[in-house]
């Protein structure tokens, strides 16, 4: 797999719900707190204002247009920012599980919806390398973008068997693609999200996470991309923020911590695996990265980072 790919299969990103708003005429509505997930949303048609609580400068939506919110802050939606927000509770019906809910009359304004939960404590590997609002904007090459877009749109419009899983998929589709779209316009920040969209120093994550117990040295990472081993260990660095023996050892006790906490494998087994010759060196490098060994590990087992399953009362996940 790719490191993107790599990622997002150790988090588990798990969509809770799927759903559509169309609303009408001067609206608002005030979504509370997400419970430390990630909001994925993108509009159909019409346009709106998202403002998100503790940042200065609401976003205008437009048609086509994408957005995603990684910190599960409170937020608002609203044709007019002028115009008193009601709280989602009491536009979403209490015993609504999906499809698309009219405000207003409708007519004027179409968005699509998910939230999702990352399983595991290191959700911030990925939360931590977004801002708190990732605005998409619509472009004609965005088609990869539309197509799930309109597809959940028409499942969630028209209900049909085995709808679940295909709206299901179609998030999942949505939000790689909001990532990847993200990707693409990063210039200057730093972490392995930023590196991804950077050629040289995507191909060194790249190798590390085909064989990540390879004895991978710094010299054998330079050749790799073509650089010289001091430009190549500098410029990681700037863009990683981590040397490259660093994030090859933090991605391997990643990787160790999710088979510990998921599967029956002994930490000797798990260890030879990730390219420890020893038990004792593996887990002298897991507790120094995890900040536990890896039997504490494996005991308190996986814990997700998203909220309880949603109650048939919860609205929070509504549009």
């Amino acid at each position: 797999m790719d490191p993107l790919s790599d990622v997002l299969s150790l988090l588990k990103p798990r969509n809770y719900l799927s759903a559509g708003l169309d609303a009408g005429g001067d609206w608002a509505i005030l979504f509370p707190d997400q419970q430390a997930t990630i909001k994925c949303g993108a509009v159909v048609s019409g346009q709106c204002w998202l403002s998100v609580e503790g940042e200065a400068e609401a976003v205008r939506l437009e048609t086509g247009d994408c957005f995603l919110l990684p910190r599960g802050r409170p937020f608002r939606l609203a044709s007019d920012l002028a115009v008193t927000p009601v709280e989602a509770s009491a536009v979403f019906s209490p015993a609504r599980s999906g499809g698309v809910t009219t405000h207003k009359g409708g007519g004027d304004f179409l968005l699509v919806s998910s939230r999702f939960g990352l399983s595991g404590d290191h959700a911030g590997i990925l939360l931590r390398m977004l801002p708190p609002i990732v605005h998409i904007r619509a472009q004609a090459e965005h088609s990869a973008l539309r197509w799930p877009v309109e597809r959940m749109m028409q499942e969630l419009r028209a209900p049909r068997p085995g709808g679940f899983l295909i709206v299901e998929h179609l998030a999942h589709m949505i939000l790689i693609e909001a990532l990847r779209l993200h990707m693409t316009g990063l210039h200057g920040g730093v972490g392995w999200l930023f590196a991804l969209a950077d050629r040289q120093m995507g191909a060194a994550i790249s190798a590390m996470h085909d064989d990540p117990a390879h004895g991978w040295t710094l010299q054998a990472l330079a050749e790799r991309v073509g650089m010289s081993r001091s430009t190549f260990a500098l410029r990681f660095k700037e863009t990683v923020g981590l040397s490259p023996m660093d994030y090859l050892t933090r991605w391997r006790m990643l990787l160790a911590g999710d088979r510990l906490a998921n599967s029956s494998d002994p930490i000797s087994v798990i260890a030879l695996s990730l390219g420890y010759e020893s038990e004792s060196a593996f887990s002298t490098a897991f507790k120094r990265v995890m900040g536990c060994s890896p039997r504490q590990h494996g005991r308190r087992g996986s814990r997700l980072s998203m909220p309880e399953e949603a109650s048939p009362s919860d609205a929070r996940d509504a549009a």
